[in-house]
């Protein structure tokens, strides 16, 4: 199949359009910058020099039989730029390849904090107020017409680079670790790979109007986390407990068992604590 990814060289993104790649398809991948295209080269993924913010400039898309939405632009009116990036990729519809599937990339923190439950894709959603929109998003890919919509809702997702936890790293190298709240809360996480393989599973899939949440088994609470990721980097300070009520502060357990029964998925990495080690080398070696 052609698959076409927006954000391929983001940290979920780029290892979304590899796994891709990896399993035999033919990925296109949209970039902004010539180092991007040249990492994408390098890994037999087809850059597209463009933007989310310019659909004319998304050379391919309309013939690929998978749309990848992974792109969030944080340096502009983000979620508006979400809601437009996504109906361009729906009127894409009717265009080239049919039917299409698109895949668009929500996350776990609409379902809010869980407390003592567990949260499934049939849990009422609590999100805050910065994730209203992707609510609403998520809503407009499961009832659009004309295409397979499925959303994925995957956990704070480690491994190579890093993405949340890369902010644990950073803070030991420059010497001052802060973490919001407590750290008696958990985060649902994932590998990126494990994440990867679940979006190529669910673009296979042909299902549609679905919901995926990918999480590893892991229940570790975050205070242990950061306190391994202090060790693997041999900060000798203190970590500091910054006592705000803010999305990083969420209490959640979600669990994944509709993607392990109808996808055939089962992440292969236990935690972000099983291999601390290895994933603080692979973000030194991230930043050059």
């Amino acid at each position: 199949m052609k698959i076409f990814v927006t954000g391929a060289t983001g940290h979920v993104g780029f290892h979304v359009a590899l796994a891709f790649r990896r399993a035999g398809h033919h990925v296109w991948g949209l970039t902004r910058s010539e180092k991007g295209a040249t990492r994408l080269d390098r890994h037999e993924i087809r850059p597209v020099a463009g933007s989310l913010q310019d659909p004319g400039s998304w050379t391919g898309a309309e013939d690929a039989a998978v749309l990848v939405h992974a792109a969030f632009d944080s340096k502009a009116d983000s979620w508006a730029v979400d809601r437009a990036a996504v109906a361009a990729l729906l009127a894409l519809a009717n265009r080239g390849a049919a039917p299409k599937t698109l895949l668009y990339t929500s996350g776990v923190w609409v379902y809010g904090s869980t407390g003592e439950g567990v949260a499934d894709e049939t849990t009422p959603l609590s999100p805050l107020p910065m994730s209203l929109s992707r609510v609403e998003t998520e809503k407009r890919v499961l009832s659009a017409a004309g295409v397979k919509g499925i959303v994925m809702r995957p956990g704070c997702v480690y491994g190579y680079g890093g993405s949340m936890t890369a902010m644990w790293f950073a803070g030991a190298a420059a010497g001052t670790l802060e973490v919001v709240g407590d750290g008696h809360n958990r985060w649902a996480t994932v590998h990126a790979d494990d994440c990867a393989n679940a979006y190529v599973r669910a673009g296979s899939s042909g299902l549609s109007g679905e919901i995926f949440n990918a999480t590893d088994r892991s229940r570790a609470p975050v205070r242990r986390l950061v306190t391994a990721a202090a060790r693997a980097a041999a900060f000798k300070g203190e970590i500091h407990w910054i006592p705000v009520e803010d999305a990083l502060a969420l209490d959640q357990h979600v669990e994944s068992r509709k993607a392990v029964a109808l996808l055939g998925w089962q992440p292969a990495h236990g935690g972000f604590e099983d291999e601390v080690e290895t994933y603080y080398a692979a973000w030194k070696a991230a930043q050059g």
